[in-house]
């Protein structure tokens, strides 16, 4: 099983902590090595397939849709668009990956509040880096936001950087919030709803449609 980086520190502090506690609390030594196994499975970084498709959006992230909606976002699509919401809890995988492939033309870290992720507040108050792609079709924005347990956002690309679709290109340490924009076209199909589980780099969210020639 692969594992991400941004982990080993975890599982390798726990392990050294779990043979050092041992000469004293057997108790709090097998905390430590369960801990480490949980790290171990947490930062997994599982290989996908997927072939890439212009035609198609795809979750940017592993979890459960607490919203997808209509509004408007003024930072980066600057009009109307649909918001879908994926909250991560820690049995997710954590990995983000590119929902279209394009250039990487928009970065903004804010900082902020810790609150719940599943909290719709948390779209606004919290903590979050916000990413933003575009190819010759659309340009889409995808916001990586902490959560209560989440306190650590990795973003590894910066702008002018080229993604091609399911890339991996950040992660949140612990349960967290991903939320992707996509402007709203006649030309765009939204396939998932409320509730709805997705994988990243897998579920295809939305879709371009041929336009009614009538």
């Amino acid at each position: 099983m692969k594992i991400v980086k941004d982990g080993y520190p975890f599982i390798i502090f726990s392990i050294l902590a779990g043979f050092v506690t041992r000469r004293f609390s057997r108790l709090l030594s097998n905390l430590f090595f369960i801990f480490a196994g949980f790290c171990a499975f947490f930062f997994r970084d599982p290989d996908r397939e997927f072939i890439e498709d212009e035609n198609k959006i795809i979750s940017p992230a592993d979890g459960s849709l607490v919203a997808v909606e209509e509004c408007e976002e003024p930072d980066y699509i600057k009009g109307p668009a649909y918001k879908i919401a994926i909250f991560m809890s820690i049995f997710n995988v954590h990995i983000n990956r590119a929902p279209i492939s394009g250039t990487v033309d928009y970065i903004n870290y804010r900082p902020g509040n810790f609150d719940a992720a599943f909290n719709p507040r948390a779209s606004f108050d919290n903590e979050m880096n916000v990413m933003g792609l575009q190819n010759s079709n659309i340009k889409v924005l995808v916001k990586q936001i902490a959560g209560f347990v989440a306190r650590r956002i990795v973003c590894d690309v910066t702008e002018g950087d080229m993604l091609t679709q399911t890339d991996r290109f950040g992660m949140i340490k612990f349960s967290s919030r991903v939320e992707i924009f996509i402007p709203k076209r006649d030309d765009i199909k939204i396939n998932v709803s409320l509730a709805d589980q997705v994988r990243g780099g897998q579920t295809v969210i939305a879709e371009f449609v041929k336009k009614d020639s009538r």
